[in-house]
């Protein structure tokens, strides 16, 4: 089995005004689709970020993977780092971390390889990273204070303006309702924090047996965040980036009890060994984008077990491609701990051909299909590539969109 043709295909996704500390989503977000064809006839998918440095880093490296055996993952590296020499992050100067170019397009074409292997042996992908170690994975619902969506070209708002505290419980009520997730994240550094103490409180109080997570994104100084773990003292399951760097998290673990987790500081194999001299974290979030494809992100879970580390899993805004390599690695993870994130619900459309996947009490079955085991809807896929050409977005900037709604804002980080 060879690959003889690779496309990739941006698309745009129509999204809603989500805050966070440096600033809202756009009207629409973006992501590339990645399909290996193969001489065979089997066609390997993937999904990936879609801005303008992964988009690049994609289309100049697929040229170089005609006549790639898919199971030769070494082969594939050697030619991702041959085609793109010195490419740098993938992120946006506005972005509070970064994801090395080499990375997040190895990680891509790696899955779409994987989904190949899968077919070819008929074994679900999970069976190539070691075997499955449950049968379905657990997800929570992801909270986000948000504007209500002023422009409506490219696609309808969700439940409005949420600015307060007893909106964001209710917009909490409806993640429980329709999907039955069994724990809750909040999207924090938006509101003074303060009023973000009164939100984890009073989801508290409405959701008693829900293990509760807050994410602020480096938005708080030092003091700051002791003042909050003293507030929300036995009502966190952790707390995530709640100040900003290496340092100021090793500060913080120094002086608290609460755990502490990453998706901002620990991004690179290196950084775990510097996080465990430090004392800097104790949780990692994985993420099979960015933490070089899914075996990269199993081998990040051995390394946290080892490292006496637990293990999250990240989540960007995303399609049915990604949501099913997350479940296939998340699978496959012995010491994944938590619940994953997902931000799967603010989403309406879907690239996939059978639907939007159901949750069922916040959970979705691992798939015993060949592979992936989803097949592309080329019509759905090309009507989001039309809404690519249309949008014009290329490339995320949540501080400008930020101006749109608040005029004066100034991205601060931290900001309290």
């Amino acid at each position: 089995m060879r690959i003889v043709e690779i496309r990739v295909t941006p698309i745009a996704v129509p999204d809603v005004p989500l805050a966070n500390t440096k600033g809202v989503h756009q009207s629409v977000f973006l992501r590339s689709v990645i399909e290996l064809h193969t001489d065979c006839g089997r066609v390997g998918l993937g999904e990936t970020y879609g801005a303008t440095r992964t988009l690049n880093g994609l289309k100049a490296v697929a040229p170089t993977l005609d006549g790639l055996d898919p199971w030769h993952l070494n082969d594939l590296r050697r030619r991702v780092e041959m085609a793109l020499p010195d490419a740098g992050g993938v992120n946006a100067p506005t972005a509070l971390a970064d994801h090395r170019v080499v990375d997040v397009v190895y990680s891509a074409f790696e899955i779409a390889c994987l989904d190949l292997q899968g077919q070819q042996a008929g074994r679900p992908l999970h069976d190539l990273l070691g075997g499955a170690v449950r049968d379905t994975v657990s997800f929570g619902g992801y909270l986000f204070f948000k504007f209500a969506k002023r422009d409506l070209t490219f696609g309808p708002d969700i439940l409005g303006e949420v600015m307060t505290p007893d909106a964001l419980v209710a917009q909490a009520r409806w993640l429980v309702d329709d999907h039955g997730f069994q724990s809750l994240k909040l999207k924090g550094g938006v509101l003074d924090p303060d009023q973000e103490i009164e939100t984890m409180l009073k989801l508290r109080e409405a959701f008693p047996q829900h293990p509760l997570r807050i994410d602020p994104m480096g938005a708080w100084t030092v003091p700051t965040a002791l003042r909050v773990i003293d507030k929300l003292a036995g009502v966190l399951e952790y707390l995530e980036d709640p100040v900003r760097g290496m340092d100021a998290m090793a500060e913080l673990s120094a002086r608290t009890d609460m755990p502490l987790a990453t998706n901002l500081v620990v991004v690179e194999f290196e950084q775990v060994i510097e996080a465990v001299r430090k004392d800097a974290v104790q949780i990692v979030l994985s993420d099979p984008h960015y933490w070089r494809g899914a075996t990269g992100s199993i081998r990040l879970g051995e390394i946290c077990r080892a490292a006496g580390l637990g293990v999250s899993m990240h989540s960007n805004s995303h399609l049915g491609i990604s949501l099913a390599a997350m479940i296939h690695v998340a699978a496959a993870t012995p010491g994944l701990s938590y619940d994953c994130d997902t931000h799967y619900p603010w989403s309406s459309r879907e690239i996939v051909k059978g639907g939007r996947p159901v949750f069922v009490d916040g959970r979705l079955q691992v798939p015993k299909t060949p592979g992936l085991g989803v097949e592309l809807d080329r019509e759905a896929l090309a009507d989001l590539n039309s809404l690519y050409n249309r949008a014009m977005v290329a490339d995320r900037d949540d501080t400008d969109e930020m101006k749109k709604y608040v005029p004066d804002y100034v991205r601060k980080v931290p900001r309290w």
